[in-house]
C-alpha cells in the first residue's frame, strides 16, 4: 500500500489514450481507404517483415490478419466505450483520426463526408459525458496510396496533402476540440520509418537522407497545422508528440557519457528541438556527418514557418528507460518501444522485456521542462501484459495497478520539482490490437475485451480490477493511489 503524498493541480487532465488503426476496425466501411497500418502484417515478425529489403506495401487483402483490421470494433461500439470511460471519470480522451477515412487515397480534391460524420459523433459523445477530446491528426497511419504512389514523407508533395487534411479536420472540429497533436511519436522514424513516415526499404527507408528529409517535411506540415488551428481558434492547443526514453550511461567512463549525450540529442531531442524551439539544433551537422546526410531540400519559407508556428505543448510517451554502453565488447541487450539498449541491472522488466523505471519518468519530465519551458502532457504510459480472466471475465491486474501507481507517484514528484504537467492518458485504456505485433494478447487496458490473437471472441467489454482503482485515482485527483 502506498503512503506517499501525491499532489496534482486543479484541472489536471486524467484520461486514457488509443489510436484509430488499433481499435476502430471497419477498415473498409463508409468509404474508408486503405492505410499503411492496414498493409502491415500481423504477428510477432511484423517489424522484421516491414524492415526487410523486399516488403513494398503490396498486399493481398484475402490474407489480412483478422484482428489487425477488425480492431475491437470501436467504429460500431464507440458509445459503449466512451460511456465506460465516463464511468471511470475521464477528464479527457486521446484518440486519433484515421486519415484514410477523411481522404481515402490522400490526394483527392474533396473529403469523405461519411468519415467526417463518424468523428462528429465520437467528439459529440465525448462532450456529452464531459470528456475533453485530445486528437492526434496522424497516429502511425496515412493513406496507403500516398506511401505507394509518392514514397511517403520524403516527398515534399506530402506537405500539401497533409495541409489539406489538417485544414479539413481542424475547421470541422476546431470549435469543439481544444487539444491536438500533429504526428504520433515522430522521432520513431529514427529506428523505424514505416510507422510514422510511410517509408520501407523499397521506398528509401534505408537511407538516412530520406528519413531526415521526411522529418523536415513533417516539421513544415506540423507548423502549417499550428497556423491553421490558431487562426480557427486562438485558444486551441496544438502539440508535438515524441517517444521519450530516459537515457543513462552504464558507467562514468567519458566515452559512455558522450555516447549517452549523443543518443539523447539524436533520439529524444532532435525532433522536439525542431518543433518546440522552431529551429534546427547546433548538433545537427554532427548528426548529418555521422549518418551520411547532405543538405536537405528546404523551401524558401520553411524555416520561418517552423519558427513562427512552433507547438504549444509537448506530448510524449514514456514506457521505459535506456542504458548506453559503448565500451563493452559484448553487451546484454534488451528490447523496448522501438528503442532498446543494454540491460540495466537495477531494473526489472515486463513480459515483453521492456525495463520498468518509474523514476525515469520523473527524470524525463525534468529534462524536457528544463530544456523547453513548455507545458508537458504524458499521452502514453502503461504496462503491456498477458491478462488472465476468471469464469466471469474478471482480471485481477494488481501488476498493472502497481506499475501505474509508481509512475503516478513519480509524476507528482516532478510536479513538486516545478514541472508544468497538463495531464496523463495511459495507453490502451481499453484493450486494443498491438502496434508492434498486430495481436490482442499484449494488453494495457482498464477494460478487458473478449478477443484473442486469432480474432475469436465476443468482443464484449469487462471492467478489470484496475478500472475501479483508476476511477478512484481520478475522483481524488491523484491523492489516493491505494
Amino acid at each position: 500500500m502506498s503512503t506517499k503524498t501525491t499532489t496534482f493541480p486543479d484541472g489536471f487532465l486524467w484520461g486514457g489514450a488509443t489510436a484509430a488503426n488499433q481499435l476502430e476496425g471497419a477498415y473498409r466501411s463508409d468509404g474508408k481507404g486503405l492505410s499503411v497500418a492496414d498493409a502491415m502484417p500481423g504477428g510477432k515478425q511484423r517489424f522484421q517483415i516491414l524492415g526487410s529489403d523486399t516488403f513494398n506495401w503490396e498486399i493481398d487483402e484475402d490474407k489480412f490478419i483478422y484482428p489487425n483490421h477488425r480492431g475491437i470494433d470501436h467504429y460500431h461500439r464507440f458509445k459503449e466505450d466512451i460511456a465506460l470511460f465516463a464511468k471511470m471519470g475521464f477528464k479527457c480522451y486521446r484518440f486519433s483520426i484515421a486519415w484514410a477515412r477523411i481522404f481515402p487515397k490522400g490526394d483527392e480534391a474533396t473529403p469523405n463526408e461519411a468519415g467526417l460524420k463518424f468523428y462528429d459523433q465520437v467528439i459529440d459523445e465525448c462532450l456529452k459525458h464531459g470528456i475533453e477530446p485530445v486528437i492526434t491528426i496522424s497516429h502511425y497511419e496515412m493513406p496507403l496510396h500516398l506511401a505507394k504512389e509518392y514514397g511517403g514523407w520524403k516527398n515534399r508533395k506530402m506537405i500539401d496533402f497533409f495541409e489539406k487534411y489538417a485544414t479539413v479536420v481542424l475547421t470541422r472540429y476546431g470549435k469543439k476540440v481544444n487539444y491536438w497533436m500533429t504526428f504520433n511519436e515522430i522521432n520513431s522514424a529514427f529506428h523505424f520509418p514505416a510507422l510514422s513516415q510511410g517509408m520501407v526499404k523499397a521506398t528509401g527507408a534505408g537511407d538516412y537522407q530520406n528519413v531526415f528529409q521526411a522529418w523536415h517535411n513533417q516539421f513544415v506540415a506540423s507548423a502549417k497545422a499550428v497556423k491553421i488551428g490558431h487562426e480557427i481558434n486562438p485558444d486551441m492547443q496544438i502539440g508535438c508528440m515524441i517517444i521519450y526514453a530516459t537515457t543513462y550511461s552504464i558507467d562514468a567512463n567519458p566515452i559512455n557519457q558522450m555516447a549517452t549525450l549523443a543518443q539523447n540529442q539524436e533520439f529524444n531531442f532532435y525532433c522536439t528541438d525542431a518543433q518546440v524551439r522552431g529551429e534546427y539544433p547546433a548538433y545537427q551537422q554532427r548528426m548529418f556527418d555521422k549518418y551520411g546526410v547532405s543538405d536537405l531540400e528546404i523551401g524558401a519559407d520553411d524555416l520561418e514557418l517552423m519558427k513562427q508556428y512552433s507547438v504549444d505543448y509537448i506530448g510524449f510517451s514514456y514506457y521505459m528507460s535506456s542504458a548506453v554502453n559503448e565500451t563493452a565488447e559484448e553487451e546484454d541487450t534488451v528490447i523496448g518501444n522501438l528503442l532498446g539498449g543494454v540491460r540495466n541491472p537495477f531494473l526489472e522488466a515486463s513480459e515483453w522485456g521492456w525495463q520498468i523505471d518509474p523514476e525515469g519518468i520523473r527524470i524525463a519530465l525534468n529534462e524536457l521542462y528544463d530544456r523547453y519551458q513548455k507545458p508537458l502532457f504524458i499521452v502514453e504510459n502503461g504496462l503491456g501484459a498477458i491478462d488472465k480472466v476468471d469464469e466471469n471475465f474478471y482480471v485481477e491486474d494488481d501488476y498493472r495497478i502497481d506499475y501505474l501507481r509508481r509512475h503516478i507517484e513519480a509524476m507528482s514528484d516532478a510536479i513538486n520539482d516545478g514541472v508544468d504537467l497538463m495531464g496523463y492518458t495511459p495507453w490502451g485504456c481499453i484493450d486494443l490490437v498491438s502496434a508492434s505485433t498486430g495481436e490482442m494478447s499484449k494488453r494495457y487496458g482498464f477494460i478487458y475485451v473478449d478477443l484473442d490473437d486469432n480474432g475469436e471472441g465476443t468482443m464484449n467489454r469487462y471492467e478489470k480490477k484496475s478500472f475501479n482503482w483508476y476511477k478512484q485515482v481520478i475522483e481524488t485527483n491523484g491523492s489516493d493511489l491505494n
